[in-house]
């Protein structure tokens, strides 16, 4: 068995603790974690795109008659797919599971954070950075301007929360909504591929109704009763987090309410043609 030489051995540790030592004194420093987090995330976004780029490129047929434009479109919708599962999971976590904002907790919950809280928003930052980026450099081609308007009040409460650690609760509750972008993704998708008659298409449907019902619609009710019993402690916020608190789940809400009226709209016609033959 060859053995690595004493000199090394040792050159090798020294490397290791060198990059502890950076990691732990600069890249995850308190001060650090928010910058740290969010060109993590643009990074995370751009390897995302790429990685799709080339699983699409061998395994689906469809994939080298797109134009570019939709291979651009089909690129960001995997990236888009791969951080909603990243900050839903992260989210529910947060609000449902975590000690960190229960209401037994030690002091305001409105002002509690943690360094994975926020990484975990930096992240989210980067991503809507890089999403709104793409958007706006193929506008209108990847979306009109209520995605622009989306992904900016998204983008900038989101950041507000991370770089203050303010609400940091209510933005999880938010991101949560996130939920439902794999099954829209995953609509356009089926589309692109001529599958809009297919049994997996029509589950879809529901999947997306039933999962907008829930995050965006439910999940924001209570948000805004779980806002109106804690109004105590969110007055004592800094007045743009308190503007943030009430104007962006407000204006997001309204989004969600005309979307879901075109989703019930478009269950409804899908389900009027199941009798039609199905292929799977």
């Amino acid at each position: 068995m060859r053995t690595i030489p004493q000199g090394t051995a040792m050159s090798m540790d020294a490397y290791r603790n060198q990059a502890e030592v950076l990691v732990g004194s600069y890249l995850l420093a308190d001060p650090y974690i928010p910058y740290t987090a969010v060109l993590s995330g643009i990074i995370a976004c751009k390897m995302a795109c790429d990685l799709m780029h080339l699983i699409s490129i061998f395994y689906f047929k469809c994939y080298s008659s797109l134009t570019k434009i939709q291979r651009t479109e089909w690129n960001n919708r995997g990236m888009s797919t791969i951080h909603a599962i990243f900050i839903t999971a992260l989210s529910v976590y947060f609000v449902f599971w975590s000690n960190l904002f229960s209401d037994q907790g030690v002091g305001l919950l409105t002002f509690r954070s943690s360094a994975l809280s926020t990484f975990t928003l930096g992240v989210s930052v980067g991503y809507f950075l890089s999403d709104l980026a793409v958007i706006c450099w193929f506008y209108p081609s990847l979306g009109g301007m209520e995605y622009v308007i989306h992904h900016s009040l998204s983008g900038v409460a989101v950041a507000y929360s991370m770089l203050s650690g303010e609400g940091q609760l209510y933005t999880f509750m938010v991101l949560i909504s996130e939920v439902t972008t794999p099954e829209i993704n995953m609509r356009w998708f089926l589309e692109t591929a001529g599958m809009k008659k297919s049994l997996v298409y029509l589950i879809n449907g529901v999947l997306i109704f039933l999962a907008w019902l829930a995050a965006r619609i439910l999940l924001f009710g209570y948000l805004f009763y779980h806002v109106y019993l804690h109004y105590h402690q969110i007055i004592q916020m800094h007045i743009l987090g308190y503007f943030l608190v009430f104007v962006v789940p407000v204006a997001l809400a309204v989004m969600n309410l005309r979307w879901f009226s075109k989703i019930v709209k478009g269950v409804r016609k899908t389900l009027a043609q199941k009798e039609r033959p199905l292929s799977i």
